[in-house]
């Protein structure tokens, strides 16, 4: 049986032995935010502390328990078939359960979320995938996969891609790699992607370019991890060089989030390192800059203040509040003030040869 048909199946049951014995069904799941996680460097990603949130049937809640039951018995349905669902589309089936249906997806994409984290899965394997890309790929990698239709194994070669790039797909279980490659560079904006794949950095550099396209989604992170653990990989993260790359970015990529943390196991990647712009590349640099919205300092004294990933991390302290107290942020293509290949002939190979600034 598939453990996800069968932990629906013992939730709905318990609710049925409550009714049948005129109890009022309560549902359990972890209270998803920063304030329900530990950070212990040794494991290496954000785990759930023991808070919980219950959702008991009563005549205020009963819209949403309504709502639980049918999103659970939506996704029993797309498992048994092996069929998916986008979260989209998850929401447009719902016009369907009269007044169980949802006013808006933010309400659809809550309670979906919610009960992945009852489940203790990930909303891949309930059959619900995302709209967004997962993520480009290009460089050192063989990625092999199976024709859907008579299950013949295929190899995609990144190297040979043109100017294009593979796309990651919606789920990565199923994906099998060959690679020589050294190391992963995961690039923050597309813009810095097409750049180092227009001049074949990954060739010069012998590695494997992932365009992440802002925080990364957990088809790219899955991915990542999936690359780098099965052959043994580093992976280096370059993105901005402000609170939002450091804090949002890097940080979701390598530890996890608050929100997800009962599936960080799979989605992140703890072997992760950060050498992208950080405020001393901005000064040695000698690079151009904007000011820091007042969005951006609150973002950062948050972090300071509630991060466990930040508490645990001196270098990441200090980087932060030095970006604050100049009141600057700096972005990846600000390099380009030295000529539009520089960071190809110079910042990345430096980097690559010093390691003494970079951030974990």
């Amino acid at each position: 049986m598939n453990p996800t048909i069968d932990k629906i199946k013992e939730i709905s049951n318990e609710i049925y032995q409550d009714i049948i014995s005129d109890k009022q069904p309560t549902v359990d799941m972890p209270l998803r935010s920063l304030n329900n996680v530990h950070y212990d460097p040794e494991v290496g990603y954000f785990e759930l502390n023991g808070k919980l949130k219950s959702r008991t049937l009563t005549a205020s809640t009963i819209k949403t328990f309504a709502q639980s039951l049918r999103m659970m018995e939506l996704s029993k349905q797309v498992v048994e078939t092996d069929d998916i669902v986008t979260k989209r589309e998850a929401y447009y089936v719902s016009k369907n359960w009269g007044e169980a249906r949802f006013k808006e997806q933010p309400e659809s994409d809550n309670v979906m979320d919610d009960i992945e984290a009852m489940l203790m899965t990930n909303r891949e394997q309930m059959g619900f995938i995302p709209e967004e890309k997962g993520g480009d790929i290009a460089g050192q990698l063989k990625v092999i996969d199976k024709d859907p239709d008579s299950g013949a194994e295929i190899k995609i070669d990144c190297t040979k891609m043109g100017s294009g790039a593979y796309s990651v797909p919606s789920s990565v279980e199923q994906l099998g790699f060959e690679t020589k490659a050294k190391f992963i560079l995961a690039i923050e904006t597309a813009g810095m992607f097409q750049r180092l794949v227009k001049h074949n950095f990954w060739k010069k550099s012998n590695c494997i370019l992932v365009s992440m396209g802002g925080v990364p989604t957990r088809a790219c992170r899955r991915f990542i991890r999936r690359l780098s653990e099965e052959n043994k990989l580093p992976v280096y993260a370059f993105t901005d060089g402000d609170i939002y790359g450091w804090c949002n970015i890097y940080r979701t990529l390598k530890v996890g989030s608050g929100n997800a943390a009962h599936i960080n196991q799979y989605f992140c990647v703890p072997n992760a390192s950060y050498f992208g712009i950080t405020t001393n590349d901005i000064s040695e640099y000698k690079l151009p800059t904007h000011p820091l919205k007042d969005v951006d300092i609150k973002r950062g004294k948050d972090a300071l203040s509630n991060d466990p990933f930040i508490h645990a991390h001196k270098k990441w302290q200090k980087n932060i509040k030095d970006l604050i107290k100049l009141k600057v942020r700096c972005e990846q293509q600000a390099l380009a003030a030295h000529g539009l290949n520089f960071v190809m002939s110079d910042y990345l190979p430096a980097k690559l040869e010093n390691q003494k600034d970079w951030l974990d």
